[in-house]
């Protein structure tokens, strides 16, 4: 039911400036690329102390051929015991808009430290996962993947 106020004129009138605002927010993009120096800032909520390279495995395409879903595997070394487990993986991609790209927090109860997943990407970038163990000491690895447009390798 229409409100007695409001006349369909006026609602429609509404509506067509709500879809030119978004029209030209279409036609008009910012381009919003996370630098080097974004993706240290997102790592940095981990704590402070720079990770270690070792234990954290990437498992990534070298070239993705399709930048839509490329998928990622992670794995960490851990017995994942209540005395010795890994507590947080984050994922940070150095090109993607927003560098933080995932964030799993895990347990004990996980049994592995293993995540699988696929994003985005639209450019050759790096992906850094960082671990963050029960002891507070950091983990981490770095891959780079090259993105083919239309497919063509190289």
């Amino acid at each position: 039911m229409i409100s007695p106020g409001l006349r369909r004129r006026d609602a429609l009138a509404f509506a067509g400036r709500g879809a030119a605002v978004a029209i030209a927010a279409c036609l008009f993009p910012q381009e919003a690329w996370a630098t080097t120096a974004d993706a240290q800032t997102a790592l940095a909520a981990l704590g402070s102390g720079a990770p270690q390279p070792g234990k954290v495995t990437i498992g990534a395409p070298e070239i993705a051929e399709n930048g839509n879903t490329v998928p990622i595997v992670i794995d960490v070394e851990s017995p994942m015991t209540d005395a010795n487990y890994v507590k947080t993986i984050l994922v940070v991609a150095d090109g993607n808009p927003l560098p933080g790209v995932a964030r799993f927090d895990l347990s004990p109860i996980n049994g592995r430290a293993h995540v699988e997943f696929r994003i985005r990407l639209a450019q050759t970038e790096n992906i850094t996962a960082v671990a963050l163990m029960s002891d507070g000491s950091k983990w981490s690895a770095t891959k780079n993947i090259k993105v083919t447009i239309g497919g063509c390798g190289g």
